[in-house]
């Protein structure tokens, strides 16, 4: 244990292409001598992203950043500037800003306790009270979690208000229908360019729009048609996507597998469980447990004090960052108890068994628990 305590376990290492990956895409760069505006590696890398959610290249956009993604969605929707957008306060602040950006008001509502998600039933409640005119809900998929995309398609065509789905981690999860997916490509992610965005949906005419709004607005050569601005993505951002497409198999692999070894050792402790659907089928880079009572702060004490980096990746809640403090909402009971009892364990592909049975030892003896000091915990092919 004496040795064990003295590591240093990060809370992520991203898990990004190595340089080798990539020589074959920047060869290709050099030889075209074409950097930007949606060059030959864009466009091919835009091609294979949307196979994978087994849909034609015209429903999907590359962008600069995941939060553009979802500046542009908002927009190309013609969510009307000025009223409220319905999002969920269990979110990263990214999404409060995004809304922002694109002239609407965040309007802060509760989740659901068994999917730490808004659902379509939570929104159509908050509808009657909701302050002021509502002209776009914007869900969130929490830590890449799967939702429901067709019944917020169903909720859209009901309401006549249009739906933005914020599923920045969600890139192995994402089933879109018609209304717009962003997803972040950040090195955070299962799948990174560095920093990078896609914006994916059934309705073609508005991932054009949103396409052109990211190129200044042009449309029909360099008429800016449309008050756009540059959130392009690179020939060397898609050099890298390129390259993380090809190992994703693997990567995602061994994300699942790592997911199902970290779940099965925590159901050990007593009084911890992880998140809704974690270390199922689907991969994910983070990995949040929720206690039965508010320890975090002293688990994350402790877990420092043992050389275990801890996170609370939303801290208190979107609604209580400063910049959104004015901000409508409505009764928050779902989202202040998880901002109060969960928190996120270190989760990267560099994660070993040793370090996995520590953790697991270290959060038990912090909570209390007992749990066999010779529990070994499978280890996860990490690819």
């Amino acid at each position: 244990m004496a040795q064990e305590a003295a590591l240093d376990i990060r809370i992520t290492i991203p898990r990004m292409p190595e340089a080798q990956a990539l020589t074959p895409y920047l060869r290709r760069i050099d030889e075209a001598r074409y950097y930007s505006n949606f060059g030959p590696l864009v466009r091919e890398f835009e091609t294979r992203a949307a196979a994978h959610f087994a849909l034609k290249p015209a429903s999907l956009t590359t962008l600069s950043s995941g939060t553009a993604a979802l500046i542009l969605a908002l927009r190309a929707s013609a969510a009307p500037p000025g009223t409220l957008c319905m999002m969920p306060a269990w979110t990263f602040s990214a999404s409060a800003h995004a809304v922002r950006e694109a002239g609407l008001t965040p309007f802060f509502v509760d989740v659901a306790r068994e999917s730490w998600a808004l659902t379509p039933e939570i929104a159509d409640a908050a509808l009657r009270q909701a302050p002021g005119k509502v002209g776009a809900v914007m869900p969130v998929a929490p830590f890449g979690a799967p939702l429901d995309y067709q019944d917020w398609d169903a909720f859209a065509d009901e309401t006549g208000i249009s739906v933005v789905i914020d599923a920045a981690a969600g890139f192995d999860t994402a089933r879109p229908g018609r209304a717009p997916v962003a997803l972040s490509l950040h090195a955070t992610k299962v799948l990174g360019v560095g920093e990078g965005g896609l914006l994916v949906s059934r309705d073609e005419e508005l991932i054009a729009t949103a396409r052109s709004l990211s190129n200044f607005g042009f449309q029909h050569g360099r008429n800016s048609a449309l008050a756009g601005f540059n959130a392009k993505l690179s020939e060397y951002g898609a050099a890298v996507g390129l390259a993380a497409l090809d190992a994703w198999p693997v990567v995602r692999t061994g994300y699942v597998h790592l997911g199902q070894a970290c779940a099965a050792a925590l159901a050990a402790i007593e009084g911890v469980s992880v998140m809704p659907g974690f270390g199922r089928e689907w991969a994910s880079t983070t990995c949040n447990v929720l206690f039965e009572r508010p320890e975090t702060a002293k688990v994350m004490q402790d877990l420092a004090a043992v050389g275990i980096e801890s996170r609370r990746w939303w801290a208190e809640g979107c609604h209580r960052q400063e910049a959104f403090l004015a901000c409508p909402r409505t009764a928050l009971e779902v989202t202040e108890h998880l901002a109060g009892h969960t928190l996120a364990l270190p989760f990267h592909l560099r994660l070993r068994p040793a370090q996995l049975n520590h953790i697991v030892i270290s959060l038990a003896a912090s909570l209390g628990s007992a749990v066999d000091a010779g529990t070994e915990v499978a280890a996860a092919r990490t690819g």
